[in-house]
């Protein structure tokens, strides 16, 4: 595919226990490298797509693996950043049957929530982009990062790029003085396609509504940029059985995809990135119901790889949505 993608964001570093094994029981950790933002980047470059993504790394060797990962991942790092300060980390524990996957973060102080940022030329980065992805991680970790976000959507806007949004709401997050509806609603305004469920409408758009069709005519109302609203439905059986389905607002209708059952389930996490991704990748590529297909089918098949990011195919994807590979559908 001839088309260029932009995403940033923090990348951190995941330590997680070696297969189902308790923080209080292990001894040793598995250690991989990722963040929202760049999950979808690296899933696009696997698809044969040029992306790159812009972020800050700590001066150290820490810093060097990191980006290693994304050159491995097929990334353009050109727009990786090198600061003094620590990386972000957090841990995992999967889950598995009754028992609950644990996630602990340590994020506080890093260097991307340290990064300035200002001097970044975004005419530059976007030269030659037909797409920009962001996440409302990235204005919730501290007032510089969401004045990098505002910098670069702003550009991107300007400059007729397409823009994403995940909009991600974090609770926690938002701790140096600043609300969501202080700063999201800007963010939105801009933005083509957003994922959100009712309770990021309730807490980034000011809006409640109970009904999904009616909060996204509603977000549609106050924000005439957006173009396509979506969002997925997971049905929680176990840590290791879930179901999975999503929806897409066009702007006319709510289509729905496809329910998969997944059984035996091996990491969650990355599963709403490469989600994203698909999304990215099928509108790009053509047709609404196709795309949301492809995007459902995609963060089934990351619920198969350890880790952050989706290493899967295409024809991976694509045999899936056909029926031709393993996934039982519910409906």
């Amino acid at each position: 595919m001839n088309k260029r993608v932009i995403t940033l964001g923090e990348i951190m570093m995941r330590l997680s226990t070696p297969g189902h094994e308790r923080f209080v029981s292990s001894n040793n950790y598995n250690i991989v490298y990722g963040g929202a933002e760049a999950n979808v980047a690296i899933s696009l470059a696997n698809w044969g797509v040029s992306t790159a993504h812009v972020t800050a790394f700590p001066k150290s060797d820490i810093g060097k693996a990191a980006l290693q990962y994304l050159r491995f991942a097929g990334l353009d790092t050109q727009y990786v950043f090198f600061e003094e300060g620590r990386m972000g980390l957090y841990f995992v524990e999967n889950g598995a049957m009754q028992r609950s996957s644990k996630i602990i973060y340590d994020r506080f102080d890093s260097v991307f929530a340290n990064f300035d940022g200002s001097f970044i030329d975004w005419k530059r980065v976007f030269e030659g982009a037909d797409w920009f992805h962001w996440t409302g991680i990235t204005p919730a970790i501290s007032a510089s990062a969401a004045r990098i976000c505002e910098a670069a959507v702003n550009a991107a806007s300007e400059l007729g790029v397409k823009i994403s949004g995940d909009i991600n709401y974090r609770r926690n997050l938002w701790q140096y003085g600043k609300q969501p509806l202080d700063i999201m609603p800007d963010l939105i305004a801009k933005t083509n396609l957003i994922i959100a469920g009712l309770t990021d409408f309730e807490n980034c758009m000011d809006i409640h509504e109970t009904d999904y069709t009616t909060a996204c005519k509603k977000a549609q109302e106050k924000c005439p940029s957006i173009q396509y609203i979506s969002t997925t439905y997971r049905k929680s059986i176990s840590a290791s059985h879930n179901g999975l389905s999503g929806v897409i607002w066009n702007g006319k209708e709510l289509l729905e995809s496809k329910s998969y059952d997944m059984t035996h389930i091996v990491d969650r996490v990355g599963g709403g990135d490469a989600y994203m991704a698909g999304l990215i990748y099928g509108l790009l590529e053509g047709a609404d119901q196709e795309a949301l297909e492809f995007a459902v089918a995609a963060s089934v098949l990351k619920h198969s790889i350890p880790g952050d990011a989706n290493f899967v195919s295409v024809d991976e994807v694509a045999q899936l949505v056909k029926g031709e590979n393993v996934g039982k559908l519910l409906r």
